[in-house]
């Protein structure tokens, strides 16, 4: 079948691939589709429902028939459509949705059970017997359902993900696309092409016309140099955008090794993120089919697709093609065929007075209403004005009912399209997207010269936006014809009319719908599944909406479309969560300490997605506990060094940066002083606790805040969120700084005495008091140090940039080992904290107030703040809420293990009497026993009262004493002195 003197492929070798264990071959450049047509396949699958045979309908990422599976093993790929994969060498594809050979589908039997199997009849057939259902109907539909096969085994294929930025995004590289292109790069805009096929030029490449006095393919050829030229366009071929979102966000799924044999160094497919400051949609249009009798054999396909697959792939589609067409564009095919040496059986024209553009039978004012062959088209029965009909044999019935604009992409956030009563079809609505401007036949112009008109007139546009003065360009000539016609959405006839052809829906199962009183467009796709799966509407949505409309007395405006959602073409999961298999999914955050740290011998602990040690033990220290307790002993009595440089650290800058903090945080921050570091409290706009950290003044329009570092992308999102879409009047900007900086905790009484040897200027309590920060040389190299403190212990926090981390803790800890100090871990600094009563993540888990943790007094009276009318509402404060106290249990060796439950004492441990439990405990060997803290009922009322300590699950029964959390050093005079 294939067509010499016609194609852009390469004919000079050929590639062998395998159909259904077949091998087959093909030459570079052919898709599945065109090398299975140019070896007379016909039958390449089976309808969802019916089981229906079923052919190549188009030659785009809209076909709904020829779905397959591609590959082998886990890196098998279900309902790739063949219109869009190219074939390489060794390609393996194998035919879908069939029990047996595909030629004889065991199946098939439910298209004789067809008038059983009407839309919603699962709705209705399945409801008695009652207890059928679990053991009989769902197991069968279960194995029933679906289209092709998934691998249960991991795929072992990579995906990667890619992000842009760019002046222009075009969204198209047909004529349209590429003239906005030329424009925009031209004038200096930095411009990214995407396009959906192997090459830019969109149906330029696949018919015979002339653009600018040349042939358009060459025309093409000239417009990607030109573009080539300018050294500021990226065009990416083979792929699609699927979809936008806010901000002129685009997503856009790239096939990069789908057509390269064995590419072990190439991903299979790159999902982008393009950012764009204006974009225009060059789309194009969908051509729709014609709903008539038994119009969905193999062999019946789209005129368009006819076409393309003559002069882009030199494939003759048949030996014997009918076209049957409500417009001019058709005639064009036509002349095209006969050209190329193909036999034009008829051009049946639904309009009267037509007359033929060259030498072949034109059966005018006439309708095709019915086919036959089963497994592939032999005749099809044609209509006159007058009633009669007769017989045409034919291999091939390219059908064209007119063009569908590609709006799809303009109605993502939320637009609905606008119908236009001459052109019978939806348009984009005005301002559908601000910034993406339709142009070309998704905006209604289908002659080329209105295409190139409307992609230039685009391209200026938004060069007027983006502020750039446009060059003087000449827009080439071209055909003016716009191959107009009239709407035929359906031929009345004997048999069954097919609207979605991979669910195996009729215009009788819409009619059905509307009967049955589902006359919402919603309501009818979800009845009857039309638009669903691999169609998505492409191809029927339009036509039943005209068949639903006709059904129920209404205009097609009035009946309305259904909602168009990304993604515009199936996005596979793999690609979209690129990058996040194995380590990828929850990589391994190291510290700059890491690798001295593990020298050391320490056991490392996940804490979020870090890595962080859990003690250094010593020679002698068998146990963890030996090593816990002599690091907590060590902090108390000389000094430690801890790496604390996975708190979350934001750098918030700007004029309005402190009235910023004072809406996030529930405290003050405005009136901070530069040069000091403040506690806050931060939380949800339910008024519960989100985080707590500290932010330091380091300039007048400078703060820098931690998070806890559980918390530090949340609250990154949070700020983000706040100032995005509450108050984005304030002039304020920041960023996340958690790596940038390697940061640690020195504490302990000699804590001083370690720093004051490696800062350029040495300190002392007046210099440098409890809660400053600023700006300090560490070994002639710019840090910043903070005097705050997790421990309790005089303590100071030296920040430097990451890459003088691994030094500088190196250093620390070597003049901490000779003040009789040394690194201590997340165990010791978890005890320390529990002993002063400080919280964390344990604590502050989503479900308490400032007032349950004692902190309500920081909600400021004097301000507003995110979550403070929320946490003013009844029930969150009080005594009958639960509050944070200090456990002690009786006999100090008893331990308390968390999650514990509290009762009253004496009372059953029952749910009834539960009113409390352990959030976090520990041994101290400070105050020489277990200690815990945890949330009771009106805890703080109850300081000295004995409580009944229960796990049921660990067999723990333990009389405690509740007490102030704070149970070491109260005052805090060992933070201060």
């Amino acid at each position: 079948m294939r067509v010499d003197g016609r194609g852009r492929i390469d004919r000079s070798r050929t590639v062998k691939f395998s159909f259904d264990g077949t091998t087959l071959s093909g030459f570079p450049g052919d898709t599945l589709a065109s090398a299975l047509l140019a070896r007379g396949k016909r039958l390449v699958g089976r309808s969802f429902k019916y089981h229906r045979p079923r052919g190549i309908l188009t030659a785009g990422s809209e076909e709904p028939n020829a779905l397959m599976e591609i590959g082998e093993g886990g890196a098998m790929v279900p309902n790739v459509r063949t219109t869009v994969q190219e074939i390489h060498e060794g390609l393996i594809a194998h035919s879908q949705n069939h029990l047996g050979p595909l030629d004889r589908d065991l199946l098939a039997v439910n298209d004789y059970l067809s008038p059983f199997l009407s839309a919603g009849f699962y709705y209705k057939t399945f409801m008695w017997p009652r207890a059928f259902w679990e053991r009989v109907y769902e197991p069968v539909i279960r194995r029933a359902a679906g289209l092709g096969r998934l691998t249960r085994g991991p795929d072992p294929r990579e995906n990667e993900r890619a992000y842009a930025f760019c002046d222009l995004l075009v969204i198209g590289g047909g004529p349209a696309g590429l003239m906005a292109a030329i424009t925009a790069a031209e004038a200096g805009a930095d411009v990214i092409l995407a396009e959906e096929t192997t090459e830019a030029g969109g149906r330029l490449l696949s018919d015979s016309q002339e653009v600018g006095g040349k042939a358009a393919q060459l025309w093409v050829d000239d417009a990607l140099a030109r573009l080539k030229a300018t050294g500021r366009v990226r065009i990416i071929t083979r792929t699609t955008v699927t979809g936008i979102y806010d901000g002129l966000t685009f997503g856009a799924v790239e096939r990069v090794g789908q057509h390269v044999p064995d590419a072990p160094n190439l991903p299979h497919e790159c999902f982008w993120r393009i950012v764009a400051k204006q974009a225009v949609l060059a789309a194009g249009a969908i051509e729709r089919p014609i709903a008539f009798p038994d119009n969905d054999r193999p062999g019946i396909m789209m005129a368009g697709a006819v076409r393309t697959y003559l002069n882009r792939y030199g494939v003759a589609t048949g030996k014997n093609v009918t076209l049957f067409a409500t417009n001019d564009t058709a005639h064009d095919v036509a002349v095209e065929l006969q050209e190329a040496g193909i036999r034009v059986a008829a051009v049946i024209d639904s309009r009267s007075g037509v007359e033929a553009k060259g030498d072949y039978r034109l059966i005018a004012d006439a309708q095709v209403v019915g086919s036959k062959g089963r497994l592939g088209l032999r005749e099809i029965t044609v209509r006159e004005a007058g009633g009669k009909t007769h017989q045409i044999q034919t291999d091939c019935l390219g059908m064209s009912g007119g063009w569908n604009p590609s709006v799809h992409l303009t109605c993502h956030l939320g637009a609905r399209p606008v119908w236009d009563a001459g052109l019978k079809a939806f348009l984009p609505a005005p301002d559908a997207v601000p910034g993406l401007i339709p142009a070309g036949a998704c905006n209604g112009a289908f002659s080329t010269a209105s295409c190139l008109q409307q992609g230039h007139a685009a391209a200026l546009t938004a060069l007027e936006v983006l502020g750039i003065t446009p060059k003087a360009i000449e827009v080439p000539q071209a055909s003016d014809a716009a191959g107009g016609g009239q709407a035929l959405w359906f031929v009345e006839g004997k048999g069954r009319a097919w609207l979605d052809f991979a669910n195996d829906v009729t215009t009788k199962d819409v009619r059905l719908a509307a009967k049955e009183n589902y006359a919402s467009v919603e309501h009818m796709k979800r009845y009857t599944t039309q638009g669903m799966a691999p169609d998505q509407g492409k191809n029927s949505n339009i036509s039943a909406l005209a068949v639903l409309a006709d059904a129920t007395g209404r205009g097609i405006p009035e009946t309305g479309t259904t909602t168009y959602r990304p993604p515009f073409v199936p996005v596979s999961i793999g690609a979209m969560g690129a990058g996040a298999q194995g380590k990828g999914f929850a990589p391994e955050r190291l510290t700059t300490s890491h690798a001295a740290t593990r020298a050391r011998g320490a056991p490392m602990i996940e804490a979020g997605l870090w890595y962080r040690p859990s003690y250094f033990p010593r020679e002698g220290e068998s146990h963890w506990r030996q090593s816990c307790d002599r690091e907590v002993t060590m902090v108390r009595n000389a000094v430690g060094v801890v790496d604390v440089s996975t708190l979350g650290k934001i750098d918030i800058q700007g004029p309005d940066a402190g009235a910023f903090l004072d809406l996030v945080y529930c405290n003050t921050f405005s009136t901070l002083k530069v040069g000091r570091t403040r506690y806050g409290l931060m939380l949800r706009e339910d008024g519960h606790v989100m985080d707590d950290g500290t932010t330091a003044r380091l300039g007048e329009t400078h703060f820098v805040m931690t998070t806890t570092t559980a918390a530090a992308g949340q609250v990154m999102q949070h700020l983000e969120f706040v100032h995005q879409g509450l108050r984005p009047d304030l002039d304020v900007r920041f960023l996340s700084a958690t790596e940038q900086w390697a940061q640690f905790a020195v504490a302990g009484p000699k804590s001083r005495e370690v720093l004051n040897g490696l800062l350029d200027q040495p300190i002392d309590d007046e210099s440098f008091p409890f809660m400053a920060c600023g700006e300090v040389g560490v070994a002639g190299v710019p840090g910043r140090l903070f005097r705050i403190s997790f421990s309790g212990e005089h303590a100071y926090e030296v920040a430097m940039p990451a890459r003088y981390g691994a030094a500088l803790f190196d250093t620390l800890v070597a003049r901490a080992e000779e003040l009789g100090g040394g690194a201590y871990g997340m165990e010791a600094l978890n005890v320390l904290r529990i002993e002063k009563g400080f919280v964390t993540h344990a604590e502050i888990h989503g479900r308490v107030t400032a007032d349950d943790i004692g902190f309500g007094r920081m909600v400021s009276p004097k301000k507003d703040c995110i979550g403070k009318a929320a946490s003013q509402r009844p029930g969150l404060s009080g005594e009958t809420r639960e509050q944070l106290i200090g456990l002690r249990p009786i006999h100090p060796a008893k331990a308390l293990p968390a999650g514990a439950h509290l009762f009253p004492r004496g009372a059953e441990p029952k749910a009834a009497n539960d009113q409390g439990y352990i959030s976090s405990t520990c041994y101290s060997p400070t105050l020489e026993g277990y200690i815990a803290l945890g949330f009771l009922r009106n805890g703080r009322a109850r300081h000295g009262e004995q409580v009944r300590v229960v796990d049921h699950l660990r067999d723990v029964d333990v009389t405690c004493a509740v007490c102030d959390p704070v149970m070491f050093d109260p005052d805090g005079g060992r933070a201060r002195g």
